[in-house]
């Protein structure tokens, strides 16, 4: 076998050389003019400086809007020049000795939570790493909620939530005590600390939760986006509100944390700042040890369109780089790997000596001058304050565009050497007496050596405070009047919305008459009608992932608009067409594309909006029921974090409505994830009216005088059948609380066998079907109930019997389903478009024989009687199970089922007819 030769790699093409390539030269003397002043350079000045001039052509073209293509990454040194540095405002001496305090009362927090008895873990080294950020940030940017313009967002990173309480103990707001109940919620109370940020564990206090990796990111993106929203629509005045996100590099990795940043860039976020704490460590070892983050993030920014600013060396190396004529500085810089710049981290300096400066002799004379103490000592710059002041100066004052911050900065910084050394334990939490001994030695606080070893002696190593008139206190505390109060702060304002009168649920209520309409297309009616109430529809937020048109939402796209920041420049296709699609700075509908996870974080802004802006607004999400939550759940989680409001619609749902698309798309699961998040109401109903009632109870619930912190998740199908008017005697009640006997079984002869049957959403038509059957062919009375929240069922019940453990000696309670069911009626058989696991929730407290059917297994492709007759779901199958329950109990002879399998070919693998059947399966 010959194999043919490797083609050579074509040279790289000079950035633009593309674009000047496709066009006339129109002034061939004036391009020879410039070609030749650049060979003039280089051969004059070197290499180094022509690249030096056309790197500042290039950023001054950009500057221009010539529309040269950005650079995808600058030199590894800092965005912004010392000569163009700002002065720093603050007292940096005093702010020192602060950051040292905070730095040192962080990490006792987390070894005193590391005590023999408690061990409940915590992290040290990433608040060490990033304390200067933040502290840039307390003290001259992040502006609380006093401020006029409204304050700031501010999203920290997770992990370094004990340097976040290591500054509230210093202003006062948290006590030695509630240090000391670091990660213990339980066991110390209201004096307990949450591991990390987490607003429904601390609601006044904590804003945005993060630790789950990469949803931090997009959820700031969404939320700067979102108070543009509110700001076009006329609801609140947000122009001088600014977004911070704190972000970990290795954090980057997650799809979530750069899938969105093109979002940002389109449309204009300059209200956003990312703060991406480069340590160049990840838990188990570097983030890319044989290449460099922060060169490669400032290539994905620059790319998406994100103004880039790297804070790369400390103030200690503007000499070294200004003396560096040949630029051998800077290629080492350029060419040093961040797995080699950690190693550097933890060395001597006279390793720093020899690796790095010696390897070329103009190197070494750089430095001949410092001592190796000195070279130890030289920073990087996220541990530089003017240098951090300068680069978030700069992304406050940039416009057009967000900005993010790239900050070079070492795990561990100011831990003793004999910690840094093990920055690849991540976990790391203990600090010995002669750690601390060193630690304290390092940031110069008055502390003595009998105070730490007696405190280590007994587990509680000494906090440091220097008392609440000293001069730390005074300037924090005046820093923070100055920008309008305390960061983080969370302030639940609480305005109970309007409530909607009761003829906007009256369309749903009366039914549909003979007309088929599924739930999908009743939701979306009663939607229009909600957003067209004088007193709330204003407040409400649709939010689409696209498909939109799917579920009949095309009127909302005409009349209520969707929102752009650059309203409609061009001509739509459809224009044509009554319900054309139209785009509007102030439209009201967010139409996120294909991206369910966007949609989310954009459902979070919205949902906690009466808490971060004091107006509440109803974010109503409809998405593909199989997508949502099985790829956001995640986000769904950070969302009842948030204690989040708002709806959640799963279209399409069922494993056999959805029947053309096959076993992607076919959900039967999502209401098990459901039941799993304690903040999700979820239900499953059967009929408009059932979803009438459903959405009016949660909008009093969450919008009402009540204003609990959950969020409510539908389940609605696309398959359409005869919407029936709501039961004069309807169980409201019972309905919201998960069951209620929807059709009593026709009186058969006497002494006829009962049961009844159990179904939810769009199963309640089969078990009708299954109803008529079993008087007509088996003289079988059976009772419908339909079972619009099997979840909510289920923890009614688990309610009552952790109460009755509670209470051994009171008079039990009883869960509802267990007495909504306490009449004698036969065996129970529960079914639905999902898998069993879902109505079986509720079997151990139901007073009867049990059993369910669902549609366990992948889905597939065919006609939806084909897809119930193979999960064995459809009214026939219904039948059997019930005779087979019946003949169990010895209310039929055994033969019955056997009968009724070969009645309704149960047992012909081959039978799928074509047609309609009478329960509506196609």
């Amino acid at each position: 076998m010959t194999l043919s030769p490797v083609r050579p790699s074509a040279p790289h093409p000079v950035v633009g050389e593309g674009l000047a390539s496709q066009l006339p030269d129109v002034d061939p003397a004036e391009t020879r003019d410039w070609v030749d002043s650049l060979r003039t350079v280089v051969a004059a000045q070197g290499a180094y400086r022509a690249r030096f001039l056309m790197v500042k052509l290039l950023e001054k073209a950009r500057a221009l809007h010539i529309g040269v293509p950005p650079l995808p990454a600058t030199d590894f040194v800092n965005t912004i020049s010392t000569e163009h540095e700002p002065w720093f405002p603050g007292d940096e001496d005093r702010e020192r000795r602060i950051r040292r305090i905070i730095r040192w009362n962080a990490a006792v927090m987390v070894t005193r939570a590391n005590r023999p008895e408690i061990g409940v873990g915590g992290h040290i080294a990433t608040y060490a790493s990033a304390a200067s950020l933040y502290e840039v940030g307390f003290n001259h940017f992040f502006r609380g909620k006093d401020h006029p313009g409204g304050g700031d967002q501010v999203f920290i990173q997770g992990h370094a939530s004990p340097g976040i309480y290591a500054r509230a103990f210093l202003e006062g707001r948290l006590g030695e005590d509630q240090l000391d109940g670091f990660r213990q919620e339980l066991s110390r109370g209201d004096r307990g600390l949450s591991s990390y940020p987490h607003p429904r564990l601390m609601p006044e206090f904590w804003e945005y939760p993060t630790v789950s990796m990469g949803l931090g990111p997009i959820n700031a993106i969404y939320q700067a986006r979102f108070n543009r929203y509110l700001h076009a629509r006329g609801i609140k005045d947000t122009s001088d509100q600014h977004v911070w996100a704190f972000l970990g590099d290795g954090e980057m990795d997650e799809p979530e944390s750069l899938g969105a940043i093109g979002l940002a860039a389109r449309e204009g976020l300059d209200n956003l700042t990312f703060v991406v704490n480069c340590n160049l460590q990840r838990l188990d070892g570097p983030v890319r040890g044989n290449g460099k983050v922060m060169q490669e993030l400032e290539s994905f920014f620059r790319g998406a369109g994100w103004n880039v600013v790297k804070v790369v060396w400390g103030r200690e190396w503007d000499k070294l780089l200004a003396a560096d004529r040949d630029g051998v500085l800077v290629h080492a810089m350029n060419t040093t790997p961040d797995g080699q710049f950690q190693t550097y981290a933890t060395e001597s300096g006279a390793y720093i000596r020899e690796h790095f400066f010696g390897r070329d002799p103009r190197l070494a004379a750089l430095v001949e001058n410092l001592s190796d103490n000195e070279l130890e000592r030289l920073p990087r710059g996220g541990h530089d304050y003017r240098k951090i002041f300068a680069a978030y100066r700069a992304a406050t004052e940039h416009t057009g565009q967000p900005t993010v911050v790239l900050a070079h900065t070492v795990k561990g910084w100011t831990l003793p050497h004999s910690m840094a050394s093990r920055m690849a334990n991540h976990q790391m939490k203990k600090m010995s007496a002669a750690d601390l001994k060193a630690f304290r030695d390092r940031l110069q606080l008055p502390i003595t050596d009998e105070a730490i070893e007696d405190g280590v002696a007994h587990g509680l190593p000494p906090y440091y405070h220097p008392g609440p008139d000293s001069d730390e206190v005074r300037y924090v505390l005046d820093r923070r009047r100055e920008l309008g109060g305390f960061v983080p702060e969370r302030r639940n304002v609480t305005k109970p919305l309007p409530q909607p009168p009761e003829k906007v649920y009256a369309g749903l209520r009366k039914g549909s008459g003979t007309q088929p309409v599924a739930t999908t297309m009743a939701f979306v009616r009663l939607l229009k009608d909600l957003m067209r109430d004088p007193g709330i529809g204003h407040r409400f937020v649709p939010i689409v992932p696209d498909e939109g048109r799917t579920f009949g939402m095309d009127p909302l796209f005409s009349n209520a608009k969707v929102y752009s920041p650059h309203g409609q420049t061009y001509e739509s296709v459809d224009r044509a067409l009554l319900l054309s699609w139209k785009e509007s700075e102030a439209g009201q509908i967010l139409h996120e594309g294909i991206n369910e996870a966007g949609s989310m974080a954009s459902v979070t802004a919205a949902g906690t909006s009466y808490a971060t802006h004091g107006e509440p607004m109803v974010p109503v999400y409809l998405f593909y029921s199989m997508f949502g939550f099985q790829r956001t759940g995640d986000a769904a989680w950070a969302f009842s974090d948030q204690l989040g409001r708002g709806f959640l619609l799963g279209a399409t749902a069922g494993r056999t409505t959805l029947n053309g698309e096959g076993l992607q798309h076919e959900d039967g699961h999502s209401l098990l994830l459901a039941s799993t998040n304690p903040a999700c109401v979820s239900y499953d109903p059967a009929f408009a009216f059932e979803v009438a009632h459903i959405v009016r109870d949660g909008l009093r619930r969450m919008y009402g005088e009540a204003a609990e912190d959950v969020w409510y998740y539908l389940t609605v199908y696309n398959e359409p059948y005869p919407q029936p008017p709501e039961p004069e005697d309807l169980d409201v009640a019972g309905l919201l609380r998960g069951l209620y006997r929807y059709s009593a079984g026709q009186s058969g002869a006497p002494g006829a066998p009962r049961a009844r049957i159990l179904a939810s959403g769009v199963a309640v038509p089969w078990a009708l079907r299954a109803q008529a059957l079993l008087a007509e062919d088996w003289n079988v009375v059976a009772d419908v109930w339909s079972a619009p929240s099997w979840t909510e069922l289920r923890r009614d019940a688990l309610d009552c019997e952790a109460w009755n453990r509670r209470h051994p000696g009171e008079a039990p309670r009883v869960p509802f389903v267990t007495s909504a069911l306490a009449e004698a009626g036969g065996p129970v058989v529960a079914v639905s478009d999902w898998m069993r696991a879902v109505p079986d929730q509720i079997r151990p407290w139901v007073p009867a024989r049990y059993t369910s059917l669902g549609t366990d297994g992948f889905g597939c492709s065919d006609t939806r009687f084909a897809l119930r007759r193979h999960f064995g779901v459809d009214a026939e199958s219904i039948v059997a199970v019930t005779l087979g329950e019946l003949a169990a109990t010895g209310a039929v002879p055994q033969h019955v089922p056997t009968q009724a399998v070969g009645r309704y070919r149960l047992d012909d693998p081959d039978y799928y007819p074509s047609g309609v059947s009478a329960g509506g399966d196609a």
